[in-house]
């Protein structure tokens, strides 16, 4: 079994083909973001990152933002959210809960209180339930900062939110008008 190292090593592989550029390894998502487990590790042998099954099992499980699920079978398997490339992850939409949280860092505070969170290049607005989360999310961007979403006011002007499996909120767009320092 690999280390924590290597696991990590191969977890940013796994989010970089399965999330952002798949056809690094030759790979096709479906239209749901689903690929065979078997033609994953077959494609990633075949580009220097070999990965057992035990090892793409261990990831999935463990991983602690869970990034990654299987399918029903545990023949497919999918990033739970964060693509650049078009898939239709299937959520329905939910209500959200009264306030969530944005982090980020806070070199870029002053942008989005002058446009709002943007998606740019992912399908959707990243949010959280609780501020400890947002708080690591805003450390990978310098100095953390946490912004607070009135979610529940936005539902109620007609926006859509959508719980991903891991359990990040997702929305197309938040405006300036929802968001507090």
């Amino acid at each position: 079994m690999p280390n924590e190292k290597e696991l990590t090593h191969i977890s940013k592989f796994l989010s970089l083909v399965l999330r952002h550029q798949p056809e690094t390894i030759g790979i096709h998502l479906d239209p749901q973001g689903w690929v065979a487990v078997s033609e994953l590790l077959e494609k990633s042998a075949q580009h220097g990152m070999a990965i057992d099954r035990p090892t793409l099992n261990t990831i999935v499980q463990t991983n602690s933002k869970k990034r990654f699920a299987f399918n029903e079978a545990g023949d497919m398997i999918r990033a739970s959210q964060g693509h650049s490339v078009v898939v239709e992850l299937g959520y329905s939409s939910k209500q959200p809960p009264d306030i969530l949280f944005h982090g980020t860092g806070e070199n870029s505070v002053a942008s989005i209180l002058a446009t709002g969170l943007e998606k740019r290049e992912r399908q959707h607005v990243h949010l959280s339930s609780d501020v400890e989360t947002a708080v690591k999310v805003g450390q990978r961007h310098g100095k953390p900062m946490v912004l607070k979403i009135r979610a529940a006011q936005m539902y109620h002007d007609q926006f859509s939110f959508y719980l991903s499996d891991n359990g990040v909120w997702l929305t197309d767009h938040v405006p300036v008008k929802y968001i507090e320092l």
